[in-house]
């Protein structure tokens, strides 16, 4: 019997290292269940991403699906945001994309999205699809389903090019990171007239380049290549496509916050937008600025997702880098929003780092972790909360405890994955961001010994 180990199922998938938590027998088992929880029928579509095993696994899943009485349509190698824009193209029951998004290479796993491309995650079906696979009720369907294969790549870069008019003749900088985004967007470019100087460009499911995920040390090449080229911005693309971090004129890695408060600037329309409480204090003045409403949410791709939709947001977006557009079903893509801020600095005749300048910029710490026993973690937090509260500040608990001050704000947040809890905060001066951080760390590091979890 195929023993499935419980940590692979995270708060937004399953995830794991290929050959050791995951293999083609525990792919057919999250392929059965799924069809189980479905309800043994309705169609899926299937994609993977470069990663090595991908083609096995998804294998497995197909298997599974098909026992479960699904029909598989077989997509292939796509991105993740292809795979959501598949489920609404295909208008299927629901879709699995084979990926382990951004982590090391001998990682693989499975993002599932129900009908409209929406997360299967912790409280919206994750714990049932776990309950059916760890406890085996599995039900076989009354008939065998049928594999189909599908061409999502010819529609999508149909789509993402009836969507821009770009006239500019911009030079972008790409870094695919050896992912999925290389299949798709030098075509959507070519149509639009985008001259595109890139790194990494062969999707291959090692990363010889670099790790898949564009971070301060990874995007060092890119930073170099955006200014040698005299390209007019860069863009970092993780390894499943769903996230891109963008690099200005002059070499400057953009905070995703930033990011999104440029895109706010540039709005044709007012209404709410949607961001995580990590995110600066600038990004809710210039959505104010802007006639917006701001609305803050937890960290999350199920959370931001949702709440642009429920509240018919006009864009959302997180400090991760990822961000939600209402006009692609508020999928995070991160080809599309490349597109847009290549629109956006093709119409406003400004280079992106006059446009990074005009937003405020705040003193603020990145995050740091202090050791906490998974068992006491809510207890802390619950117990800052408290503090603050006492203190007669304005505290929000949508995620962790975020305390605000005339002049800045405090988050403390417990791990998802970690024994941990983390702090990151912000201030209108380094003066004030060291009073304010002094603080969190003494209540912190005091509020875990107190509660019996430090030395």
């Amino acid at each position: 019997m195929v023993s499935v180990k419980p940590h692979i199922f995270r708060a937004y998938d399953i995830r794991g290292v290929y050959g050791v938590d995951l293999d083609e027998e525990v792919a057919e088992l999250v392929g059965l269940a799924y069809g189980t929880l479905l309800g043994n029928r309705g169609r899926i579509v299937l994609g993977r991403d470069v990663r090595i095993g991908g083609e096995a696994l998804a294998r497995g899943l197909a298997r599974g699906l098909t026992r479960a009485g699904c029909d598989v349509l077989d997509v292939g190698m796509v991105s993740t945001p292809m795979l959501y824009f598949s489920t609404v193209h295909f208008e299927v029951d629901g879709g699995i994309q084979v990926t382990a998004s951004h982590n090391p290479p001998e990682w693989n796993g499975f993002k599932i999205v129900k009908p409209g491309g929406a997360t299967l995650s912790a409280g919206a079906g994750m714990e049932e699809l776990r309950d059916i696979i760890l406890n085996r009720r599995f039900r076989e369907g009354e008939r065998v389903g049928r594999i189909e294969r599908a061409d999502a790549l010819t529609p999508y870069i149909q789509f993402m090019a009836s969507r821009f008019r770009i006239d500019a003749g911009l030079r972008i900088a790409i870094d695919y990171s050896n992912g999925a985004t290389a299949i798709c967007f030098p075509k959507i470019a070519e149509r639009l007239g985008i001259e595109v100087v890139s790194i990494n460009d062969v999707p291959d499911g090692r990363f010889p380049g670099h790790l898949p995920e564009p971070t301060e040390e990874t995007l060092r090449d890119l930073q170099e290549l955006v200014v040698k080229s005299g390209a007019d911005f860069g863009a970092g693309f993780d390894g499943d496509g769903d996230r891109v971090v963008f690099v200005d004129d002059a070499g400057r890695i953009i905070p995703g916050d930033i990011t999104l408060a440029i895109y706010v600037k540039h709005l044709d329309k007012r209404g709410k937008v949607v961001y995580d409480v990590s995110s600066s204090s600038a990004l809710r003045e210039i959505i104010l600025e802007k006639g917006c409403e701001p609305i803050e949410m937890r960290v999350g791709r199920a959370f931001i997702l949702n709440a642009v939709r429920e509240l018919n947001a006009v864009i959302g977006g997180e400090k991760s880098n990822h961000f939600y557009f209402p006009e692609i079903w508020g999928f995070d893509d991160a080809v599309y929003a490349t597109l847009r801020m290549a629109e956006i600095i093709a119409k406003s005749g400004k280079k992106l780092s006059q446009l990074v300048d005009a937003i405020p910029k705040y003193p603020s710490i990145p995050i740091r972790a202090f050791e906490c026993p998974d068992e006491l973690k809510v207890r802390v937090v619950d117990e800052i909360a408290r503090y603050y509260r006492e203190k007669g500040l304005e505290v929000s608990t949508i995620d962790g405890v975020k305390a605000y001050f005339e002049d800045g704000w405090v988050l403390v947040r417990q791990s998802n994955t970690m024994p941990q809890v983390k702090m990151t905060a912000e201030a209108k001066t380094e003066k004030r961001l060291s009073e304010i951080v002094s603080e969190a760390e003494n209540v912190i590091e005091e509020t875990i010994r107190r509660l019996g979890g430090g030395a």
